[in-house]
């Protein structure tokens, strides 16, 4: 489901392990990296647990285990677990970073090494995977934290070449997305989201966010619409679908439920929402994913 939003985000270092061509590792969360960021380096994304919503440049959707993402340089991003409580999610996270450069330089002794060129842009605004092309890149991230070595370095290639290969990939922020990688105002929009999640049951209002923000509610309202591209009810609207839509795929719990549990008054109005948003109503939307709801990896 595309549905646009940006934030400001910080810009995170990563130092590549010395005698690898690219960086495998799995952490928790929460994790003090699994936040509002943006690298040079590429990324493949693997979500092993939990459900929950998923930034990536100015799209907002909801993930479930097995969400498998590419993410280019410079393109902020980040994974927000809900309704997991006090637990640490152990190795909810299994990611690849690389060099895009490696494709580049190799191209001028090996002509095929040009052949993610398009995959590499497409990727400048995220991508997901699907279906097979799913399964098989779940299981190929998989054997790539068990080896090492040329081994270790046939699986990337294998798993870059299935991304180039698969149709089975959508692309997620919009074309014209521009983010804004000023990192000084990356607190700000941290503390509105975390509010607006949080609260995402029940009132959420501009003025508490202003005031989380430092700013009069008007100041804010112009901060927001810049930093977004949304105003603030649009933006908070996009999130309480996405968490709908999250709730729809894992809980048999009837849509009247989840529309109160989102913060929506009265069910013709949130019909009204999602059906804009998404397309379809509610009741359609859950026919089309009964299976990710039991969906393990």
């Amino acid at each position: 489901m595309l549905i646009g939003a940006a934030k400001n985000a910080e810009l995170e270092h990563i130092f590549r392990d010395p005698g690898q061509s690219f960086r495998w590792f799995t952490h928790d969360y929460p994790y003090r990296l699994a936040c509002w960021n943006y690298h040079p380096e590429y990324e493949i994304h693997l979500i092993t647990q939990s459900s929950g919503t998923v930034f990536a440049g100015d799209y907002i959707g909801d993930f479930q285990p097995g969400n498998l993402c590419l993410v280019g340089s410079n393109l902020p991003h980040e994974w927000v677990s809900t309704n997991y409580g006090d637990e640490v999610l152990k190795n909810r996270d299994m990611v690849l970073q690389f060099d895009p450069a490696i494709f580049s330089r190799a191209a001028d002794i090996m002509p095929e090494m040009a052949a993610p060129r398009l995959l590499l842009e497409q990727a400048l605004r995220g991508l997901q995977f699907y279906g097979t092309a799913e399964e098989q890149g779940i299981d190929l991230m998989y054997r790539i934290g068990k080896v090492q070595g040329l081994q270790r370095l046939a699986l990337f290639f294998e798993l870059i070449s299935l991304m180039v290969e698969t149709d089975e990939k959508i692309i997620l922020s919009s074309h014209d997305y521009a983010p804004d990688l000023d990192a000084g105002s990356a607190a700000i929009m941290q503390r509105v989201t975390a509010y607006i999640l949080g609260n995402i049951h029940d009132d959420v209002r501009m003025s508490v966010a202003a005031d989380l923000a430092g700013m009069t509610p008007s100041t804010f309202s112009r901060y927001f619409k810049k930093t977004t591209g949304k105003n603030f009810v649009d933006y908070v609207h996009k999130l309480r679908i996405g968490r709908a839509c999250n709730m729809i795929n894992q809980q048999e719990e009837p849509i009247t439920s989840i529309c109160f549990n989102v913060g929506y008054k009265n069910i013709s109005n949130f019909n009204r929402h999602f059906k804009r948003e998404c397309g379809l109503t509610p009741s359609a939307f859950r026919k089309l994913v009964p299976a990710s709801r039991t969906k393990q990896v």
